[in-house]
C-alpha cells in the first residue's frame, strides 16, 4: 500500500502544479476511498484532524480528535486516563493512546446510555 500511496501522492502533486480550479487525476481505489471519507466528514461539518505522520499530538490536537476542549483533555490526562509524556515543557500524547481512549469512551457512553434507557423504561418515563 505504501508504494501505491506514494504514486498517488505524486500524481496529486503533479495535477495541482498544473494550476486552475479543477484537478483531474487518476488515483488508486484505496486512496480515493480515504479521500472520500475525509471529504464526507468535512461535508457533514465534522472536524478532520491530520497529523502529517506524527505519532504524537499536543493536547489541543488531541482535543480536536476527541471532540472536547483542551482543558477537558488536560483533566483526563491529569486523572491518568490518557497517557502522555513531557517534551521539555510540552505535553505530547501518542495518537494510538488518543484512539484507544476514544474507543473506550465510546463503549463507556454506550453502556451508560443503555443503563439510562433501562431505568427510563423501568420508571415508565418513555412514550
Amino acid at each position: 500500500m505504501s508504494a501505491t500511496l506514494t504514486e498517488d501522492a505524486e500524481a496529486l502533486h503533479q495535477a495541482l502544479e498544473a494550476g486552475g480550479d479543477q484537478v483531474n487525476v487518476s488515483l488508486s481505489r484505496e486512496t480515493a476511498e480515504m479521500l472520500s471519507r475525509v471529504v464526507d466528514a468535512q461535508a457533514k461539518g465534522h472536524e478532520v484532524v491530520l497529523t502529517h505522520g506524527l505519532r504524537e499530538v499536543s493536547p489541543a490536537e488531541a482535543a480536536l480528535m476527541l471532540g472536547m476542549s483542551r482543558p477537558q483533555v488536560r483533566k483526563v490526562m491529569d486523572r491518568g486516563e490518557l497517557p502522555f509524556r513531557m517534551v521539555g515543557a510540552h505535553h505530547r500524547i501518542a495518537v494510538e493512546d488518543v484512539q484507544t481512549f476514544l474507543a473506550a469512551e465510546r463503549k463507556r457512553r454506550k453502556a451508560a446510555l443503555a443503563r439510562f434507557f433501562a431505568l427510563e423504561n423501568e420508571l415508565g418515563i418513555t412514550d
